[in-house]
């Protein structure tokens, strides 16, 4: 299974480093949870499909550069769900600095759906737009 959920976070990562949105929608379930720091809530593919673009623009506008897969750790729950804690290693690059690394981390839980696997339910474990405007330097 652990292969099966690197393959996913790994195509993940390289439909949002392309900017190919249709490919990320095609990894959530038609309604998932997501949930961070500040709230949780339903979310519909169809809506999500929507903000993406902007979500990563006001990244992007942020200095966010990059964000590579660092590491994975799945656990089957069921028969059905499995449970990813994914670390992400984000770039930054300000204009009044160096580039800067931040380790970004996220929770979820996945739902095998006809021979592939789509997210159900994400927990980011930081406000990422609050950490990449305002934290320092933290990775070499």
């Amino acid at each position: 299974m652990d292969k099966l959920v690197q393959a996913f976070f790994r195509t993940y990562e390289a439909a949002t480093a392309t900017s190919d949105f249709a490919a990320v929608g095609e990894l959530y379930a038609d309604t998932f949870m997501f949930a961070g720091p500040n709230a949780f809530h339903a979310v519909r593919k169809e809506d999500f499909l929507k903000v993406i673009p902007r979500m990563k623009a006001q990244y992007a506008s942020l200095g966010l550069t990059d964000t590579r897969l660092f590491s994975v750790e799945a656990v089957d729950l069921d028969s059905r769900y499995v449970q990813a804690k994914v670390h992400w290693r984000m770039t930054i690059c300000t204009q009044t600095g160096p580039l800067r690394n931040f380790d970004a981390f996220a929770t979820y839980v996945l739902q095998r759906c006809d021979d592939k696997l789509c997210i159900v339910f994400q927990l980011d474990h930081q406000d990422l737009a609050a950490v990449i405007g305002d934290k320092p330097n933290t990775q070499a």
